[in-house]
């Protein structure tokens, strides 16, 4: 079950103006309330500590949102407002901040505006509408104190705004789902993969996540302690997740049965969100005959909560871990082939798949041999959902820099390679070969995480909120 962020809110207007324009702070406090719901409709956990007009409200309001922890701030401006009121909340709560600069409208209708006629009133409806008066002087404010801010500048009943309202939710949700994993690592990486190799310190550093390094040992010893009674249900749970090829062998389900009640049982004890993993163990040995069954019980982790990556890939399991946090789903994924007669790229990969972004259900079928890998057993086929793609890579570069990579493109339908492994063509708003190539200039490793749907606009906030870059493709 995924967890929102909580987010705070809090809008500003000035004491003065109150005795000075009847009604005023009212309607200003309506404006509000509608920000209020707008975003209480993302799902966000809303502290709500209202309109702030005073340096000692402002004390007030920071007590309350400090203490709620929240993970995002929403500044709404009301009206003009002095920047005194807003310094001591933003200090207090230490998170970004987003400042929310929406009129009621679009636009004003100035001769019914004129034709107010009383000079008092006509500046009484200015100020209900001149949200944008203030936004520079609080941007002068943050930039000078070191705040990291955004803005989102619109009117209330424009969706754009609200999109880049959820966008940013989004974002704050992903960041706590990430800094709240722990995110197992299972055997060692894939020998010779040097792009693949991870800092994970420099990780840990950047997501505040826990990264668990675990033993295959112990992964055996779970498996040798499964009941009969447990390997049953997981076969039952592979006919109602699968469609199970009928010339998959009885003894290679029970054993990728035993194998997925075995990870199940160490994700729980370990409390783990994310695993990336890869071993291969002596020929005969028992580690190896877990090695080549784990396929079908980590893709089920997969698509229920907690992302898993072959070949030790810890940067692109945190890619996976996004995107699925996100909602977007999260599969692991390679570069297979370009079709220049198409202008598609063929991603895909052995191993586990995300399920909950297939088109149809997936297929689990026997492989006589895993390709660059120890020994056979039963694979995943399946082919993404046709439509809005979103690639995500966790990028480590030169001079210890840590990135995120990210574009947007669309699954489309045609021929694919039949060979036990998730495979789809994918077309992106720049011909095949620039893709290629703009991508891979990007330095990530050869693995990316592809989900389902438009995410890098919440993907390139989060990447604000981390304090991190954002490259995005096309």
């Amino acid at each position: 079950m995924r967890e929102n962020a909580t987010v705070g809110l809090f809008g500003i207007g000035l004491d003065t103006y109150w005795a000075q324009f009847k009604g005023l702070r009212e309607r200003l406090s309506g404006y509000q309330d509608q920000v209020a719901a707008r975003i209480g409709a993302t799902g966000a956990k809303l502290v709500n500590a209202g309109l702030v007009d005073s340096p000692e409200a402002a004390r007030q309001a920071a007590t309350l949102l400090a203490e709620s922890r929240v993970d995002l701030v929403f500044l709404y401006v009301s009206t003009y407002a002095l920047s005194h009121t807003v310094l001591p909340i933003v200090q207090a709560v230490k998170v970004p901040v987003v400042i929310l600069n929406l009129q009621p409208g679009p636009s004003l209708d100035y001769a019914a505006f004129n034709a107010l006629g009383d000079r008092g009133h006509m500046t009484g409806e200015w100020l209900a509408n001149c949200q944008a008066c203030c936004v520079p002087e609080l941007a002068n404010v943050f930039n000078n104190c070191g705040i990291d801010y955004d803005i989102v500048t619109g009117w209330l009943g424009e969706e754009a705004s609200w999109a880049a309202v959820a966008e940013w939710v989004g974002a704050a949700s992903a960041r706590k789902a990430i800094r709240d994993s722990r995110v197992g690592i299972l055997g060692h990486y894939y020998c010779g993969m040097l792009d693949v190799y991870t800092d994970v310190t420099r990780l840990a550093g950047v997501f505040g996540s826990h990264f668990e390094l675990l033993e295959v040992d112990t992964l055996k010893r779970y498996r040798d302690e499964v009941t009969p009674a447990q390997v049953a249900a997981k076969r039952s749970q592979f006919a109602s997740e699968f469609i199970v090829a009928p010339e998959c062998e009885a003894s290679e389900l029970d054993r990728a049965a035993l194998t997925s009640c075995a990870l199940d049982r160490m994700v729980a004890e370990k409390r783990l969100g994310a695993l990336a993993y890869y071993y291969e163990g002596e020929a005969g040995n028992a580690h190896e005959d877990i090695v080549t069954s784990v396929i079908p019980g980590n893709t089920l982790l997969t698509a229920h909560g907690v992302p898993v990556a072959g070949e030790c890939e810890v940067k692109n399991v945190m890619a996976m871990k996004i995107l699925d946090s996100l909602g977007a789903g999260g599969s692991f994924s390679e570069f297979y082939y370009l079709d220049f007669d198409d202008d598609v790229v063929l991603l895909g990969h052995d191993g586990p798949a995300h399920a909950g972004i297939a088109e149809g259900r997936v297929s689990l079928v026997p492989l006589p041999l895993y390709h660059g890998k120890p020994g056979k057993g039963l694979s995943i086929q399946m082919s993404v959902r046709r439509g809005p793609v979103t690639l995500l890579s966790v990028v480590q570069g030169k001079l210890g820099s840590t990135s995120l990579l990210v574009a947007e493109g669309e699954c489309v339908a045609g021929p694919t390679f039949q060979i036990g492994n998730t495979n789809s063509r994918y077309r992106f708003p720049m011909p095949a070969r620039k893709f290629m190539e703009a991508w891979s200039k990007a330095g990530p490793a050869h693995h990316c995480a592809i989900g389902t749907g438009r995410a890098a606009g919440t993907v390139e906030k989060l990447a604000r909120i981390l304090g991190i870059e954002c490259l995005r493709i096309c």
